[in-house]
């Protein structure tokens, strides 16, 4: 899972051809500890099918803020350029695989 910054995101989610799951986080933030593992091991499971990159969101505020993003974690599926779907706080990883596969 690549950890992408307000500089890149542009190229890797907006003109991406796959669509793209963007893990909004934190260091400080618990809940996104906890769904790191989850998020990483649907990365695997479907290599090639979605992209998944982390942005954290103290280091980067230009995309959070455009986007909205109030609380985190929030997981944003991206498609053509533009957001599709999102899941905000810890989720288990049936609930997140439905919304992928929803958007595949």
């Amino acid at each position: 899972m690549r950890e992408i910054t307000d500089a890149t995101f542009e190229t890797e989610v907006l003109k991406s051809e796959l669509p793209v799951l963007v893990d909004f986080w934190a260091t400080w933030c618990g809940p996104c500890k906890m769904i790191a593992p989850v998020v990483q091991a649907l990365s695997e499971k479907y290599d090639g099918k979605i992209k998944f990159v982390k942005l954290d969101v103290d280091a980067n505020p230009q995309n959070p803020q455009t986007y909205r993003i109030n609380s985190i974690p929030t997981l944003m599926i991206f498609k053509n350029g533009q957001p599709v779907d999102t899941s905000v706080g810890f989720k288990p990883e049936s609930v997140i695989e439905k919304i992928i596969q929803k958007n595949l």
